[in-house]
C-alpha cells in the first residue's frame, strides 16, 4: 500500500477526519486527501511550532489556505480551531500528519486517530 492507501483508509476512512495529509517534515507532502492542498511553506510552519510554538499562536495554524486559532503547541503536537471544526498535527521521526476535521467530528476522535497513526509511524521508523 503506497502512503495515499494509509490517508484513504487510516485517516479519512475512519470517518472521524474529513481532510489528511502525510507530510515530510522538510515541507513535501507525501500523500493527501483530496482538495486538501497543503503546502510546504504551511507545513514548515507547522514543523517550526513544534519547537516554538510562539508563531503560532500569535498568527493561527494554517493548511489549505484556513487559518485555525492555535489552541496547543507542544513538542510533538500542534492542534487548532475554527468555526466549523479543527486541525491536528503530530510529529513522529520523519513526519507530520495532519487531520482535519469539521462539523459534527468530535475533537477527541479526530485527536485519536491521528495520535494512533502518529504512534504507529514512529514504530515503523517514520
Amino acid at each position: 500500500m503506497s502512503w495515499q492507501g494509509y490517508v484513504d483508509s487510516n485517516l479519512v476512512g475512519t470517518g472521524h477526519l474529513t481532510q489528511a495529509a502525510i507530510c515530510g517534515l522538510d515541507g513535501s507532502v507525501w500523500a493527501k486527501s483530496a482538495n486538501f492542498n497543503i503546502t510546504a511553506t504551511e507545513i514548515k510552519a507547522i514543523v517550526a511550532g513544534f519547537a516554538d510554538g510562539s508563531s503560532l499562536y500569535a498568527n493561527g495554524v494554517r493548511a489549505n489556505g484556513v487559518k485555525y486559532t492555535c489552541v496547543r503547541a507542544l513538542d510533538d503536537l500542534v492542534a487548532g480551531k475554527s468555526t466549523n471544526g479543527g486541525i491536528v498535527c503530530q510529529k513522529s521521526n520523519q513526519s507530520v500528519i495532519v487531520g482535519v476535521y469539521e462539523g459534527e467530528i468530535q475533537p477527541g476522535n479526530a485527536n485519536k486517530v491521528v495520535g494512533q497513526f502518529t504512534d504507529w509511524m514512529k514504530e515503523q521508523g517514520y
